[in-house]
């Protein structure tokens, strides 16, 4: 709904007080044996979904792992811009000094 530019609503009895949203393109996707929809030219413009596929339960949990990770490396990367090369970087600079 945020996506959209929509609110979420449980009735529809009052139609002229329920925020609707706009998509330029409504259109359903099939992955595999899953079907899903995606919305295209949206309010807006930054949303996105990930789907994540494995074998089994154990490699889909540490794919969703993997991925909260990077999402909050990405979060505080963003936040603060300072950063610490890694690899032994600052050792090999120390120990040159």
């Amino acid at each position: 709904a945020l996506a959209l530019g929509a609110e979420i609503t449980s009735t529809f009895k009052s139609d002229d007080k329920i925020k609707l949203g706009h998509a330029d393109v409504v259109e359903e996707i099939i992955i595999g044996e899953d079907r899903l929809i995606r919305f295209s030219g949206v309010a807006s413009g930054a949303a996105c979904t990930v789907v994540l596929r494995g074998a089994n339960k154990q490699i889909l949990d540490e794919a969703e792992r993997s991925l909260q990770d990077a999402l909050c490396v990405v979060s505080q990367t963003t936040q603060e811009t300072k950063t610490v090369l890694g690899g032994g970087c600052s050792e090999s600079l120390m120990a040159r000094a």
